[in-house]
Formats: C-alpha cells, sequence, structure tokens
C-alpha cells in the first residue's frame, strides 16, 4: 500500500512505498519548485509533480530491492527534478501537452542521500544526476515509459553508487 503525505507549510512531500526487506524512503523537498516534474504540461499542480514523485519513489524501492542487502537502509531526499525535453511555448494550440525531446534538453535530478548499515552510515552525499547523452544510450525501458529517461539515469547513478558495498 502507497501513502502520499504533504506538509505544504514546509514544502515537503513524503512518500512512503511498500516496506520490503531492504527499507528505502524517497521524500521530495519543495517540490513546488522543482525545474520541470510533470508529465502532462508546465504548469503543474500538485497531483502532476505527485504522480512523477510516486513513480521515482517506486523506482528507487526497485533498485533497492535488488542490489541492496537486507541490512541496508537508504534514505533519499529529492532536491529536483528536471525531466528529458521540454513543453514548448509556441505549440500551445496544437500540442500545449507535448513534451519535446531533444539532445539539449537532457534529464537532471538532484538529490541527497544517506546509506545505513544495521543502523549505522556507511555513505552519504549530495549529487546532480545528469545523462546528457540520454537520446545515444541504450535504453532497457519502453518507449511508453513516460519515466524511461530518467530510469535509466538513476539505475546508472545507483550501480556507480552503491555496487561496491
Amino acid at each position: 500500500m502507497r501513502k502520499l503525505s504533504s506538509l505544504s507549510s514546509i514544502g515537503l512531500l513524503a512518500v512512503a512505498v511498500p516496506a520490503a526487506a531492504t527499507s528505502v524512503s524517497v521524500s521530495f523537498v519543495q517540490p513546488e519548485r522543482y525545474t520541470d516534474a510533470s508529465y502532462s504540461h508546465p504548469y503543474a499542480t500538485e497531483k502532476d509533480r505527485a504522480e512523477v514523485q510516486r513513480d521515482i519513489a517506486q523506482h528507487f524501492q526497485r533498485l533497492a530491492e535488488r542490489r541492496l542487502p537486507a541490512n541496508e537502509e537508504l534514505r533519499i531526499e529529492v532536491l529536483d527534478v528536471d525531466l528529458a525535453g521540454w513543453f514548448e511555448p509556441f505549440r500551445f494550440r496544437t500540442a500545449a501537452d507535448v513534451r519535446i525531446i531533444r539532445d539539449i534538453a537532457w534529464p537532471r535530478m538532484k538529490l541527497r542521500y544517506t546509506l545505513l548499515r544495521d543502523g549505522q552510515p556507511l555513505a552519504s552525499g549530495e549529487e546532480q544526476l545528469v545523462d546528457m547523452n540520454y537520446l545515444m544510450n541504450s535504453n532497457v525501458y519502453s518507449g511508453s515509459d513516460r519515466l524511461r529517461y530518467e530510469k535509466a539515469m538513476m539505475d546508472d547513478w545507483f550501480e556507480k553508487r552503491f555496487s561496491a558495498h
């Protein structure tokens, strides 16, 4: 069961993902200030942002379940999201809600993380995830997956950051 809660007074949205052998918590800090975190249009509502946040949190959960030992806990704070592509304002009459994918509009995500093993800090940091070659890299996700480029970027970061642990 998934639970979304918003603390609008401090601009923090926490997404609780299902408990599994590996514990992962993903929180979204001031999502209303994110660069571009909506599937539908550039003027995102809280509901639009919540959909993207849910999908990001679920993907981090799947990555942790597959790659982290049961005695580790990962805490991620997402500080900014900029989805691949953009909405082009001059297309407002014909395709206002169509995200245009171009090689110069790569996906980005800024986050802070802490990895704990048996309750003790093992690794932490703040990082900017960027995939400037997102259109040239192979991608295992379906073309209909709205987060396909971001998921590939998250996979790459997760592998590089946590494969040694």
